[in-house]
C-alpha cells in the first residue's frame, strides 16, 4: 500500500465552461493548498515572444492580435469554436506547452513537500493526462446554468457558447471518470460548504 504521508497528492480539478472549476481552486486556495489556474497557465504559454505565440501568429496572421501586442484570446475562441480544422491545429501548438508548464509546477510543490497540489485542468480527460493525478474532481452544474454562466462572463453569443460546449467532452462522462464530484449548482456560500466538507475527507484519508 502506498504511503501517502510521504507524498504530495495531485489533484486535478476538472469540468466544462461555466462549471465553476475556478471558484472551486479559488477555495482550495483560501484553505491554505497549492494551486496551479489554468488560465494563468494559457497565458503564460501564449505570452508575447513565446514559441506557441510565434506559431500562432504564423497561423493565424496579425489580426489575433490586440493592440498592445497581447493575443486576441476571445477572438481566437471565436475562431476555433467555428473551424474544426484551426482548433485542431491550434490544440497542437498550445496544448504540449500547457501540460509542459503543469508538470513543471507540480514537481515544483512535491520539491516544496506540499500536501496537495490542486490542478485545474478543463481538459484533463480529452488530454489523457488523469495518470498524473492521484485523484479526479469534477465540477459540475446544470446545462442552463453553465450556459447563462458563460454567457455573462465571456460576452459570447448563446450560439457561440452552444459551440463551446459541442466540443467538450459531456459532463456526465466526466463525472464517472473521477473520484469526487462536486454540484455547482446553487450560491457560492454553498460551494464553499462543499468544497470544505470535501477538503476535510482529503486530509483524513491522506
Amino acid at each position: 500500500m502506498q504511503d501517502y504521508k510521504k507524498k504530495t497528492i495531485r489533484i486535478a480539478v476538472t469540468g466544462n465552461a461555466g462549471s465553476g472549476k475556478t471558484s472551486v481552486c479559488e477555495i482550495f486556495k483560501k484553505l491554505g493548498e497549492m494551486v496551479i489556474f489554468s488560465d494563468a497557465i494559457a497565458r503564460e504559454v501564449v505570452a508575447p515572444g513565446s514559441y506557441a505565440y510565434k506559431n500562432i501568429i504564423n497561423l493565424f496572421g496579425q489580426r489575433v492580435l490586440k493592440e498592445n501586442g497581447s493575443l486576441n484570446r476571445q477572438l481566437l475562441r471565436k475562431i476555433i469554436i467555428n473551424d474544426d480544422s484551426a482548433r485542431k491545429t491550434l490544440e497542437k501548438i498550445v496544448h504540449p506547452e500547457i501540460i509542459r508548464l503543469i508538470k513543471l509546477n507540480m514537481n515544483k510543490a512535491e520539491k516544496d513537500v506540499k500536501r496537495f497540489v490542486v490542478v485545474e485542468i478543463p481538459l484533463l480527460f480529452e488530454l489523457d493526462m488523469k495518470e498524473l493525478f492521484d485523484l479526479v474532481i469534477t465540477v459540475s452544474a446544470d446545462h442552463e446554468l453553465r450556459l447563462n454562466r458563460l454567457i455573462c462572463r465571456d460576452k459570447v453569443s448563446c450560439e457561440d457558447a452552444k459551440l463551446l460546449f459541442s466540443i467538450q467532452m459531456p459532463e456526465e462522462e466526466k463525472a464517472k471518470r473521477a473520484e469526487f464530484v462536486i454540484k455547482n449548482d446553487g450560491s457560492i456560500e454553498q460551494l464553499e460548504k462543499s468544497v470544505e466538507l470535501l477538503y476535510k475527507k482529503l486530509i483524513k484519508k491522506y
